[in-house]
């Protein structure tokens, strides 16, 4: 398999040598970016698979690059920083990022997060149906895009999957385990919130008016109703 190259934005030299030679045996080719300005500028230029961002860095801070990034790419992205307040982790996700893991961390969870965004944000799975139209939306499977009607509404790769999953299952209730589980193969944490994020960022681009099609059954998980208010 051809290497996969992904852009390291991180200040800690030392960390990012030992990155390197760790995903370097794991298919995957590092390139690092010691400074926020650095990594933006690299982020927009290049062809990478993948961005992990540190979210505290020199010139210009990880949280400000994820911003800028995501006005102009749609790269995946993992955050990755000491921060681990639960503010934190929600601005990160509220800025786009795919995923967020704190220091310190393991190499392997690392290598594990980064083939299940990668897989989200890949090539269509072959035999899977490529576009599913519901309640005036279009969800092209083979692009990873979202319309509405002739407007493309922005997703990012997370948001694409979960709402596929919804709308695939549209009229039954989806736990959030089952959510989870899908999206990271790992069972819900009663006290994450990253899906509850992502989720809140769907309904507002879904919403059309005071409908959105995303009904959350509390305690449970969500279903997809044809523009239904929760």
């Amino acid at each position: 398999m051809a290497d996969k190259l992904i852009l390291l934005v991180e200040d800690d030299v030392e960390l990012c040598a030992l990155m390197t030679d760790f995903f370097s045996q794991h298919e995957f080719t590092l390139e690092a970016a010691y400074d926020g300005r650095r990594g933006l500028a690299r982020a927009l230029e290049g062809n990478f698979a993948l961005v992990i961002l540190d979210g505290m860095l020199p010139a210009l801070d990880g949280f400000e690059v994820l911003k800028q990034l995501r006005r102009r790419s749609s790269v995946p992205v993992i955050m990755l920083t000491a921060r681990i307040e639960e503010r934190d982790r929600i601005a990160g996700l509220n800025a786009g990022a795919d995923d967020y893991l704190p220091k310190p961390f393991g190499p392997d969870e690392l290598l594990a997060r980064i083939r299940a965004v990668l897989r989200r944000a890949g090539p269509t799975e072959q035999g899977k149906t490529p576009a599913l139209e519901i309640d005036g939306l279009t969800l092209d499977a083979r692009t990873r895009e979202v319309w509405a009607g002739a407007e493309r509404i922005d997703v990012t790769s997370i948001e694409f999957d979960i709402l596929d999953l919804l709308a695939r299952s549209a009229g039954r209730i989806v736990s959030r385990d089952e959510l989870t589980a899908a999206l990271h193969q790992r069972e819900s944490n009663p006290y994450e919130r990253s899906l509850d994020v992502h989720i809140s960022h769907l309904r507002k681009k879904l919403e059309r008016g005071d409908m959105t099609p995303i009904r959350t059954v509390r305690g449970v998980g969500y279903m997809f109703t044809q523009g239904k208010a929760e």
